[in-house]
């Protein structure tokens, strides 16, 4: 079966929205090959009560048990991966920037006062590229987050962009993941986290992927 038979959902990142400018971008050249592209709001329109176990459980609403391909950008590239490595019916993974080790970054990146006053306070205010403007966050987000293994045991086809300047989520987490999943492909760009500088390159480098009959996958 073609893989133009399958349905794509696309998974945003943190604090983005599906009218980010990569979302708008796979959508247009995806339905170009005719595939069908879902883009759900991964928070459900209430950012303040946004974890990682509301977030899977919308992927597999959007799912619906189906194959599918997942493609996802920062958070919704680790996203992809958790829901891939529980549902082996997902056929294959495209990752943008996967922000694999979601909690480790984020206690590495903030400091244990900012932590523990986020704690104390229960929630924090967070700037939301989708909104515009600052927004609530519940610290529920790291206490559920620290149950979720940083680098899933993906089986499924992976096709990784990451570029070796991200100051976000550094090219390193991607490289970890690959050294122990040789069904993974990593692909280094000149570019930083956001990689909307590199979008063509990405799309070139992804279409014969995507498009690929499933079982006959281009990684190597």
């Amino acid at each position: 079966m073609l893989s133009t038979c399958l349905r794509v959902v696309y998974l945003h990142g943190f604090a983005s929205s599906p009218a980010s400018r990569k979302a708008g971008f796979f959508q247009e050249h995806l339905r170009d090959l005719g595939f069908q592209v879902e883009i759900p709001d991964l928070a459900q329109g209430d950012f303040e009560h946004l974890t990682i176990t509301g977030q899977l459980g919308v992927i597999e609403e959007v799912a619906r048990g189906g194959r599918v391909i997942l493609i996802g950008s920062s958070l919704g590239g680790y996203l992809a991966s958790l829901y891939a490595a529980r549902h082996p019916e997902v056929d294959r993974l495209v990752l943008l920037a996967p922000a694999f080790g979601f909690y480790q970054l984020w206690t590495a990146e903030i400091s244990p006062e900012r932590l523990a006053a986020w704690k104390k306070e229960g929630s924090m205010l967070f700037f939301h590229y989708g909104m515009g403007r600052e927004l609530p966050l519940g610290y529920k987000l790291m206490e559920d987050a620290r149950q979720f293994e940083p680098f899933p045991n993906v089986h499924q086809p992976t096709l990784i962009f990451h570029g070796n300047r991200d100051s976000s989520v550094p090219i390193h987490q991607s490289l970890t993941f690959v050294q122990a999943h040789p069904n993974a492909k990593l692909i280094q760009l000149e570019s930083g986290h956001e990689l909307t500088d590199v979008l063509d390159i990405i799309w070139q480098e992804s279409k014969s992927f995507v498009r690929a009959p499933s079982g006959r996958y281009p990684l190597r």
